[in-house]
Formats: structure tokens, C-alpha cells, sequence
């Protein structure tokens, strides 16, 4: 299977005298169906590196290959009919009057027959569960549902690949879990490809795999059971650790002999249960 994103040692800087590039010489493949979350922490390079994937930023030096094209001047709006993006702040993504005007703008750029885009809203507030907010005005929705709203704007367009860029960092935890949920509903609907770029640590581990950066390089990579192995040597890179090592932590504290192997909050859950049944 060939990627649907590779880098091949990118470098870019946001000025020339820069003295340390945002992106330094880093190369990673992406394959279609996965979920890759993109950690570390702020300066790290993780937003940047997903701005040269969906064409807002050309690197310095390396290829950028996106859904079979190299990108550049010529294949950009190509590029960007690929990708979709969710931004930080659901506030500021907001054109539309009410939830289904929204949803209907970007396919209105893209000159979409009425007939098919009217399909394409309802089907896409269906997926994130909105469907009964679509003549409600943008304004009067919570944080987590304005978010889901700009993912439907986003699904509704079809594209290969989304990036959420920190799409849930201003998002109470009501919120944030709503977004995941409609995220994993999606991916598995439509075998979208996400790319999760995110400091939070219990968002990233419903990722397929981890990229980790620090000072604009891409320092490790694996899957989430990979990554949060690592335990302590993960606070050296900025990042704090997963809920469930925390409380492997506690549990050694207190005398208790845990899994060195990362364990999941559900697989955490059934651990106590099995070790409580077993005394």
C-alpha cells in the first residue's frame, strides 16, 4: 500500500536568519485508514509540520508527497481539496447563519450541485450527530458541538485526509470527549485517514501510531503502547504522562506490583478488576 502522506527530509523556516528551522529535516509516511497523532510540546513543530502537509506552508528543502502528489505551486489547490482541517478555536471557523448553511459553505466554493450538497449536509450531520441542531445558529451551540459542526464542514467535502490542529485544546472535557467520539465515528464510516496534531497525551492514545517532536525534529515514532512505555523518559520531551501510567505510579507507591507494559484506561479498568478478583 503506498502512503497517502510521505515527507522526505523537509526543512523550513519561517525566516531565513532564523538560526534553528521550525521543521528540521524530517521524513515520515502516513498510510491511508490511520490515525497518527502528532505530540509534543508548544514550539515543538507539530503545527507547522501540519501546515506543510495541507499546502499552507511550502518547506525550504524535501518533498512533500500528499494522496499521490508532490506538493508545490502548481498541485496546492489540489492538495488542499484533499486535506481538510480543524483549527483550534470553533469560533473563529463559523460563516454560515445557521449549523446547515455552515456545513453547505465550503461545497458552495467548491461548486457543488445544490442537489448533491443537501444529501451531503444531512449525511455529514448525521455522522457527528447534529442533525438536530442544523437550523440552530452557530452561536447557540457548546464548544464540543461547534467542533463537530466545523468536522461536518470538513467531511462534507470529501477529502482524503483531516487534520485537527490542537481541535480540541479549548474544549472543556464534555466537549473534548464528544469530538473524539465523533472523530472515531467517522474514521470508521468512511476509512478517512486523521491526523491528530495534540499535546494531550489521553487524546493521542486512540491513535494507530505516535509522532513525537521536539525543537522542530521528529524525535520518535510507534504506537501509543510504544510511545507511553517510555513512562518518565516522556516528561524529558515536554509531555506528561497518559492517565493510566500515573496510576501505575501511584499503585507502585503504594506497594503494588503493576504491568511494566503499557496498559490502556480500559485495559487499566480490567487489570484492577482481574487482580481484585484474584485475591
Amino acid at each position: 500500500m503506498d502512503p497517502i502522506v510521505e515527507l522526505k527530509n523537509i526543512t523550513f523556516k519561517y525566516q531565513p536568519e532564523d538560526s534553528r528551522p521550525a521543521i528540521d529535516h524530517v521524513s515520515l509516511e502516513i498510510y491511508p485508514g490511520e490515525w497518527i497523532a502528532i505530540i509534543g510540546h508548544n514550539g515543538s513543530g507539530k503545527s507547522t509540520l501540519a501546515k506543510t502537509i495541507n499546502g499552507l506552508l511550502l518547506p525550504n528543502e524535501g518533498e512533500v508527497r500528499v494522496a499521490g502528489q508532490i506538493l508545490s505551486e502548481e498541485t496546492v489547490w489540489g492538495i488542499r481539496k484533499a486535506v481538510g482541517m480543524v483549527f483550534q478555536n470553533p469560533d473563529n471557523q463559523f460563516v454560515g447563519a445557521t449549523v446547515e448553511d455552515d456545513v453547505a459553505f465550503g461545497m458552495e466554493n467548491q461548486g457543488v450541485p445544490r442537489e448533491d450538497m443537501v444529501t451531503r449536509v444531512k449525511d455529514a450531520l448525521e455522522q457527528v450527530r447534529m442533525s438536530d441542531f442544523a437550523t440552530r445558529e452557530p452561536a447557540r451551540l457548546s464548544g464540543g458541538q461547534k467542533q463537530r459542526v466545523a468536522i461536518a464542514g470538513v467531511v462534507a467535502l470529501r477529502p482524503d485526509l483531516i487534520i485537527l490542529d490542537e481541535a480540541t485544546s479549548m474544549l472543556d472535557p464534555e466537549g473534548r470527549f464528544e469530538v473524539i467520539e465523533a472523530i472515531k465515528k467517522i474514521k470508521e464510516e468512511s476509512q478517512l485517514t486523521v491526523i491528530s496534531i495534540t499535546h494531550d497525551i489521553d487524546e493521542a492514545a486512540n491513535a494507530n501510531r505516535l509522532f513525537v517532536m521536539k525543537q522542530g525534529q521528529l524525535v520518535k515514532k510507534g504506537t501509543p503502547e510504544e510511545i507511553f512505555s517510555e513512562g518518565p523518559k516522556l516528561i524529558e520531551l515536554g509531555l506528561d504522562l497518559p492517565f493510566p501510567e500515573k496510576l501505575k505510579q501511584v499503585l507502585k507507591e503504594r506497594g503494588l506490583s503493576v504491568p511494566d507494559s503499557y496498559l490502556s484506561e480500559e485495559g487499566m479498568v480490567e487489570w484492577l478488576w482481574t487482580s481484585v478478583l484474584n485475591k
